[in-house]
């Protein structure tokens, strides 16, 4: 007889010399231990591939029960497009992603699925702001105890939140021990290191969860062998005024001053006649890459490097866009706005022209606890960020964000967007302002960045 164990993260299988075609395709044999290891996100295709080819086995993998007691504590009532997701997951046999916009209620459905399944289920999220969110939600929606991995917390419990750092940490311990893995923000998991979680779990049920799908085509496969393909895709237009706030998307362009415009093209002829002495294509998957190697190693690189730098801060940062900040922040006052920046420096120098808070990775959790319980309570109507409210955190009241810069990432742009169009009482309509430098590089990377359908006019 076979028998299947959870070992450190993969399955094993021991008490056979060989086995049956349809079983022999996910496992290897492991010559070190004489006996045959399988991935454990493969256990439901290989006790499956067991079942058909009439094997007896014995199953001493699975460590989980049905919850029999599990019962929710406050009544859902699913909106319709909560319900056509949940409808598409179960017909995807409880294995797919879902892609919905910020605010429109990813985390209910992740309630529904559970309350679906009624069995253990670890949720994996990025930050640690996201693991108390989470935690809580469950918490106010089910009749237990919600355990906490990540965040100095280490309890497991049969429903877990835990961040996708402290999963890959623990999962070859605890990856046995849930039915559902559900991943929240699940375009993180492709990488290299977040995707060890996923590899490393048994749970036959899974959930991908995200408000952008969009994946290079390496991570997309990555995501669709971890969780499944994407069984339900609904964009930000279809929910927009009615689910979500209503908005307007301004994107304006700002003129550099005579020196910066000087300054500016200066630096970006050094910068883009090396690269084109190095023959460096960012076309490439690695076009950064071999930039950064050449600037080491090539006469010039140094300068080149530095010039690159000095390039983008000045497009970045320029004058006039902090006269269009405080003539934006003039226009709408008193309403909940975010400045979001692509880097730390831009952040603090806009903090400190207009005395606004700024909220960057550096921040202390204690002051950035204090920073957004002040802004979701109006204390502090504007908040300055880098990058780490991209994506997160929940402020329904937020009805202005002004884009200073950003990279060229579909993704990071509809999630500066969806940080406004939660609804709230009295919420009218959402405003998103993209400054843009004329005549430099960001006039392309605004073209990149604007093509999704939310930003069609």
């Amino acid at each position: 007889m076979i028998t299947v164990d959870f070992r450190s993260g993969t399955l094993t299988l021991s008490g056979c010399s060989t086995l049956p075609e349809t079983v022999a395709s996910l496992a290897v044999f492991d010559e070190r231990s004489s006996l045959f290891r399988a991935r454990a996100c493969d256990y439901s295709a290989v006790i499956m591939a067991l079942i058909r080819s009439k094997v007896p086995f014995n199953d001493r993998a699975k460590d989980y029960q049905v919850l029999e007691n599990l019962q929710f504590k406050q009544h859902i009532t699913p909106r319709a497009h909560q319900s056509k997701a949940l409808s598409a997951w179960i017909a995807a046999d409880c294995r797919a992603v879902v892609s919905l916009p910020t605010g429109s209620g990813k985390t209910i459905l992740a309630m529904m699925a559970i309350g679906h399944l009624k069995r253990p289920a670890l949720v994996l999220v990025p930050t640690i702001d996201l693991l108390t969110q989470w935690a809580g939600t469950i918490e106010k929606f089910f009749n237990v105890r919600c355990g906490m991995l990540g965040g100095g917390s280490r309890e497991i419990m049969p429903i877990t939140v835990s961040t996708y750092d402290s999963a890959v940490l623990n999962m070859e311990f605890i990856g046995s021990r849930f039915a559902l893995l559900i991943a929240d923000e699940c375009h993180h998991l492709p990488s290299p290191g977040n995707r060890l979680a996923a590899a490393m779990a048994i749970a036959p049920f899974r959930l991908g969860l995200t408000a952008t799908a969009e994946l290079d085509e390496e991570y997309s496969r990555v995501l669709t062998d971890m969780m499944g393909g994407i069984c339900c895709d609904i964009g930000i237009r279809e929910l927009s005024g009615n689910i979500l706030s209503a908005y307007q998307v301004h994107q304006l362009r700002v003129e550099l001053s005579g020196a910066e415009a000087a300054a500016y093209h200066h630096h970006r002829t050094i910068y883009t006649d090396f690269i084109r002495r190095a023959g460096i294509n960012f076309a490439r998957k690695n076009g950064w890459s071999d930039f950064l190697i050449a600037t080491s190693r090539l006469p010039g690189g140094k300068d080149a490097l530095a010039s690159f730098i000095a390039q983008r801060h000045i497009a970045r940062a320029g004058s006039a866009k902090l006269e269009m900040i405080g003539r934006i922040l003039a226009r709408h006052p008193g309403e909940r706005t975010i400045i979001f920046t692509a880097d730390n420096d831009a952040a603090y120098t806009i903090g400190r022209r207009f005395t606004l808070p700024v909220l960057t990775h550096h921040t202390k959790a204690a002051e950035r606890k204090e920073f957004l319980e002040e802004f979701r309570n109006g204390n502090y109507p504007v908040l300055v960020t880098s990058k780490v409210l991209n994506e997160g955190v929940d402020v329904p009241q937020v009805s202005v964000g002004i884009i200073v810069s950003g990279s060229g990432s579909v993704r990071e742009h509809v999630q500066r967007l969806g940080r406004i169009l939660r609804a709230a009482p009295g919420k009218k309509q959402a405003v998103l302002y993209e400054l843009v430098s004329a005549n430099t590089s960001e006039e392309s990377i605004s073209e990149r960045r604007r093509e999704h359908d939310a930003f069609i006019t």
